[in-house]
């Protein structure tokens, strides 16, 4: 190696040993029944929340003013933003925490945008763990309190563990642990803001679903999910026709056990047994559909299972 090498490795060491990384991963709506609405205009919700393995990662580093910088396949739609959550959740935190603060904060985005998989809410839940950490927040912070305002979604990728979501999604109740299982995700490329979809929904309201059981393994999750749904399909794909084919060409993948779409869409989610099930399906689904963003992973009950986030920026 040479010297400029070298210099260049153990700067990056140096800077790897102050950063601290954490995963964002999508969240999933295994179910979505819309049961009321406020008088403010916010729905009611009854939804089974659970996340994928796959995920943004947000990385922070000690720094005199906050700053973020955007990497990863999806990184381009947040450039043409001047604002976004990561940079309110930063903020929020700094703001809570009596003073002016700092940090460099990089967000590798590999989940597509106002995909219905909680992309911007998960990127900022795991901003304000990291730069908790990073300032040495310890319990000073109530970070659930900073959760809600920035976002129905945020809470609940805060928590990051299985729960059924209430009220307008930050009421989160203990379910029994999700068995192990295999996912694809499939998104046709077609943004789709969640108000739209709100808007767009008309009908009566669903009731609750009944208490979930304990699940064995994917199918039995896949059973226990049946009889419930997603009702912002029908919204969504009014607005976004494609989604209907993406529901379709999972449903129709070999081992495929569940199609449904998650929130408010355009991703659509299969579960699947096993890994090999779910890769074979994906890469079937990608070779026929290629301007679509396809995805084999796994079904997270618990966000902690992780481990170290991805820090591969391709």
């Amino acid at each position: 190696m040479s010297r400029s090498g070298a210099r260049r490795a153990g700067a990056k060491g140096r800077d790897d040993a102050d950063a601290i990384h954490v995963a964002a991963p999508a969240k999933l709506n295994l179910y979505l029944h819309v049961v009321g609405k406020r008088d403010d205009g916010y729905h009611l919700l009854d939804s089974l929340i659970a996340f994928a393995a796959v995920h943004d990662t947000v990385s922070v580093r000690p720094a005199q003013a906050l700053t973020l910088k955007l990497a990863g396949p999806f990184a381009a739609p947040l450039q043409r933003e001047t604002d976004n959550l990561v940079l309110r959740a930063a903020r929020a935190l700094a703001e809570a925490a009596g003073g002016r603060r700092g940090a460099q904060i990089r967000l590798i985005k590999r989940l597509p945008v106002a995909s219905g998989i909680g992309g911007g809410s998960a990127d900022a839940a795991a901003t304000l763990k990291a730069l908790a950490r990073l300032w040495r927040l310890d319990d000073a912070v109530d970070l659930g309190a900073l959760a809600l305002p920035l976002g129905a979604d945020v809470p609940m990728c805060l928590a990051g563990h299985a729960a059924i979501a209430s009220g307008i999604g930050e009421r989160l109740a203990p379910v029994p642990a999700l068995p192990p299982a295999a996912l694809v995700l499939v998104n046709p490329m077609a943004r789709l803001p969640t108000n739209r979809v709100f808007q767009a929904r008309t009908g009566a309201f669903s009731a609750p679903g009944a208490p979930l059981g304990p699940c064995a393994d994917a199918a039995a999750l896949a059973a226990a999910l049946a009889d419930r749904r997603n009702d912002l399909t029908a919204p969504a794909i009014g607005l976004r026709p494609q989604i209907r084919a993406v529901l379709d060409a999972l449903a129709g993948a070999e081992g495929c056990l569940l199609a449904r779409m998650s929130g408010s869409g355009a991703t659509c989610f299969g579960l699947f047994a096993d890994d090999a099930a779910a890769g074979q399906a994906a890469a079937a689904i990608a070779g026929r559909h290629r301007s679509w963003w396809v995805c084999a992973t796994r079904l997270i009950d618990d966000v902690a299972a992780l481990g170290a986030p991805d820090l591969d920026a391709a």
